[in-house]
């Protein structure tokens, strides 16, 4: 295999606006979109620039042609969507938040392993230079033993009912669509968790509209985080050491600096300039990946997708919210 031919399963706003960053990515092609409107695909693959548009997912899943499969559609439908294409033998590039329970997680990762097909969780910001940079950063003991990360991931959305990120059937809340990055980068530094503690200010429709995060990983360092889609923020990123910290600058999920700060040093910064819009990355590793036989990506392990996963799930648990897979009509 000298090309890797993706596919792309939905064709919402994320799906939208990460496919120009294909093009970036070496060896990689991407060369049929499905949706469950014939129109919608269309319109997509013309705007796109996409050979093939398919109006119904198994048509795009049946594709023999296709190696590997990003799956761009709200969160409760990314369960099923994976395993049917797991089942076909094809790679998944599944978008965050992987599911939306641990039991769908668990699924997925059983299914893919037991196929021998690679899987990944879309978490782009692992892959971004300035997380990378800071990483090594901590790594190389700059900033001494690391004891805590401090977070907070805030967008404002007005609240429509009606919209995915407002409807529990959709996975919608702050803590799918926001909070897993601030918890996948504090389990990326910190290792997995022992403890977790949460607080969740609730929606009418019962999803939640803010939450903190407290975490006490394997080792005792100790996670402070914060997502919300009520109010606004910096979106800042903190490592703590016994000899300094380290920033990802705001916001951090997409950033391009890092300051490390040393007691009784200057501060350093360092500049990162990612490829395109910064999911290239991910696109790439993914390619790499299945190029080289890979089945799961160092960076972002399926046993970090679990974890993440499982700390998600209780703090959904503690906050009193019920989520559900959804059963996808493949069309």
């Amino acid at each position: 295999m000298d090309t890797v031919r993706w596919g792309i399963i939905g064709t919402g706003g994320i799906a939208s606006g990460v496919v120009s960053d294909f093009r970036l990515v070496a060896d990689a092609e991407v060369q049929a979109v499905a949706s469950r409107s014939q129109e919608r695909a269309d319109e997509y693959a013309r705007q796109h620039g996409v050979t093939t548009a398919y109006g119904s997912y198994r048509q795009l899943l049946d594709d023999e042609s296709i190696d590997v499969v990003y799956i761009a559609t709200p969160h409760a439908q990314h369960r099923d969507v994976a395993l049917a294409a797991i089942e076909r033998g094809k790679a998944v590039l599944v978008e965050k938040a992987f599911t939306t329970t641990y039991e769908g997680t668990r699924q997925v990762v059983e299914a893919a392993r037991a196929k021998g097909v690679f899987a990944m969780e879309a978490l782009w910001t692992r892959f971004q230079p300035a997380v990378q940079a800071a990483k090594e950063v901590v790594a190389w003991g700059r900033i001494g033993d690391v004891v805590g990360v401090q977070s907070d991931l805030i967008a404002h959305r007005e609240f429509d009912p009606t919209d995915r990120l407002f409807d529990p059937a959709l996975g919608g809340g702050a803590l799918l669509d926001l909070g897993v990055y601030p918890i996948s980068l504090a389990q990326h530094f910190l290792g997995d968790v022992k403890e977790v503690q949460c607080l969740a200010r609730l929606y009418p429709t019962g999803i939640d509209a803010g939450a903190t995060i407290s975490l006490r990983h394997d080792a005792d360092a100790l996670s402070s985080l914060t997502c919300a889609f009520d109010g606004h923020g910096p979106g800042s990123f903190r490592i703590f050491g016994t000899k300094g910290w380290v920033e990802i600058q705001p916001r951090f999920h997409h950033p391009t600096t890092v300051t490390v700060n040393r007691a009784g040093a200057l501060p350093r910064v360092i500049e990162t300039r990612p490829i395109g819009k910064g999911y290239a990355h991910q696109f790439a590793e993914v390619t790499e990946c299945i190029l080289a036989g890979r089945t799961e990506s160092a960076t972002m392990p399926l046993s970090d997708t679990l974890e993440v996963m499982r700390i998600l799930s209780e703090c959904t648990r503690q906050a009193g919210i019920e989520y559900r897979e959804a059963t996808v009509d493949l069309g």
